[in-house]
């Protein structure tokens, strides 16, 4: 099925990937290949791909040690009938965390549940990354499309000064400017006034969350560096305070 025009399927993939904080993980029996099913809390990556943050006791890691292939259901866990809601199925491979990527897996991995930080220097748990080649985005009718890697994930190729400071922006931002937090959700986002703080920051937008609400806040214009992502923010904080005003 096609989608609609005013549909961008890509800009939705996106969003979901970063709002989504639960998913339902389907791993490959060990031995028998027989279909297994869990429901897994996840994070996202500075690219988008998913974060999981796993007991190598369980039997689904198990499973991914013996055959790396998984599918991941995120959903946007709409009242009411929860068909109507918007979800993605990711295909790929479950790759645990290398010493080049523990700490940025570990970090926005917690920024997302910080409740983890009791049990994440267990020895069984481990970090995984899911390294998408595929995504099917179902999206209600005439919006039902499949999509390669490259139309939902962020390049970050050439953001490593953002991606270095990420943590910092992250903590000055929830610390002295949760006025401007609040400003972004209610007045750019259309959300409820709460306790909003960022959890994450990337070339394309920034997450924000409060208790199980996420939110997913894109830039007008692709960020690269630390001077325009400071930029940004204060272009964004001056647009929802004039929105304020009105």
């Amino acid at each position: 099925m096609q989608p609609t025009a005013d549909f961008d399927a890509s800009r939705l993939a996106r969003s979901l990937l970063r709002r989504s904080r639960q998913g339902a993980l389907a791993t490959l029996m060990a031995g028998s290949g027989d279909p297994y099913c869990s429901l897994v809390n996840v994070a996202s990556h500075a690219d988008g791909s998913s974060i999981l943050l796993i007991s190598r006791l369980a039997l689904h890691t198990r499973n991914i040690l013996a055959d790396s292939r998984v599918s991941l259901m995120l959903d946007e866990r709409a009242a009411g009938d929860p068909l109507e809601g918007s979800r993605i199925m990711l295909a790929g491979r479950a790759e645990e965390a290398g010493a080049d990527d523990a700490e940025i897996l570990r970090r926005r991995y917690l920024n997302a549940h910080p409740s983890a930080e009791v049990f994440v220097n267990f020895k069984d748990f481990c970090f995984f990354r899911i390294r998408p080649a595929a995504a099917h985005l179902v999206a209600g009718f005439g919006r039902i499309v499949d999509l390669k890697p490259q139309q939902f994930l962020t390049d970050i190729s050439d953001a490593g000064a953002v991606l270095a400071a990420e943590q910092g922006a992250i903590e000055h931002m929830n610390s002295d400017h949760r006025d401007a937090m609040n400003l972004y959700a209610t007045k750019l986002l259309g959300a409820g006034p709460a306790n909003w703080r960022c959890t994450g920051c990337d070339p394309d937008g920034i997450d924000m969350q409060a208790g199980a609400v996420t939110l997913r806040l894109d830039f007008p214009r692709r960020i690269v560096t630390l001077a325009a992502l400071r930029q940004m923010l204060k272009e964004l904080a001056e647009q929802s305070r004039a929105a304020a005003s009105i």
